[in-house]
């Protein structure tokens, strides 16, 4: 009996031991924010080296497919393209951010295998790197977004300060969802594939393309109801071009940004002291 009250004790103190650990990690890696912004900054410049409009040769293109896209889908959807092409193009251009943290999550750690074995700095640093990453691109990307606002005169409409919380919660969940993969892919190497198969399946089913109008019930449609990655989208889309958001997306994306950290932190708890070992 004092044999197993003796071990509840000791497993209690190493989870209380572990948790603080981990929390301790979260906490120093906002003291390095500075130094996460100057890796995602490297990775921009490293990638584009030599190249003469750098990141903005994925504006372009990017740029070249909502206008192609625009106009085809505008004449088989029969819809008007003052309404479809700002529809289609803040869908890609957010989807873009989404789709690329997540994505990109998977190699947080394994990317950075060498730093994380050589140095003590904190695990948190890489997954801010990631997201930073991912924010420089999307304010090259921001170019689209006001071209399209000004042009079809959204603008006047738009409730920015609505759509800028939309674009908080997205980050907040989607920083979440690239530490589970990241962690997910340090241990098994295949779950790289995985969600990118997941993440093209979703791209589908989320209406980034089509209008959710044109489903029976609309937003109420439980496809749509049940899809996170459409009230992101949604958040920040329907504000941006004068609309109403469903009445439920902000406080389902609060509740998925809090359960999911919760999930989260508790699996890096665990499985902190793992990591390096994993890669």
């Amino acid at each position: 009996m004092q044999i197993a009250e003796h071990m509840l004790r000791t497993g209690r103190h190493g989870t209380l031991h572990e948790f603080g650990m981990a929390f301790a990690d979260l906490k120093a890696s906002t003291k390095r924010i500075g130094l996460a912004w100057s890796l995602a900054w490297h990775d921009i410049v490293s990638r584009y080296r030599g190249s003469i409009l750098g990141p903005f040769w994925i504006t372009l293109s990017m740029g070249l497919m909502v206008l192609g896209m625009g106009f085809l889908y505008a004449e088989i959807f029969k819809v008007p393209i003052q309404r479809y092409m700002p529809f289609v193009a803040l869908g890609i251009v957010f989807w873009g951010v989404i789709v690329g943290v997540i994505t990109e999550g998977c190699d947080t750690f394994v990317h950075a295998s060498g730093m994380l074995s050589q140095t003590s700095l904190p695990m948190f640093t890489f997954v801010w790197r990631t997201v930073l990453r991912n924010l420089i691109t999307l304010a090259h990307h921001m170019v689209i977004v006001v071209v399209v606002l000004v042009w079809f005169g959204y603008w006047k409409v738009a409730n920015v300060p609505l759509a800028m919380l939309g674009i908080f919660l997205m980050l907040l969940n989607v920083s979440w969802a690239s530490m589970a993969v990241g962690i997910a892919s340090a241990r098994f190497r295949d779950v790289p594939q995985i969600v990118g198969s997941v993440m093209q399946f979703a791209m589908f089913m989320t209406p980034i393309f089509w209008e959710p109008s044109r489903m029976s019930g609309g937003r109420a449609h439980a496809l749509l109801v049940l899809n996170p990655f459409f009230h992101m989208i949604d958040g920040i889309r329907a504000p941006l071009m004068g609309g109403q958001t469903g009445s439920g997306t902000y406080p389902i994306l609060a509740l998925l940004a809090v359960v999911g950290w919760l999930s989260v932190f508790t699996a890096f708890t665990l499985t902190r002291r793992r990591i390096v070992h994993y890669l």
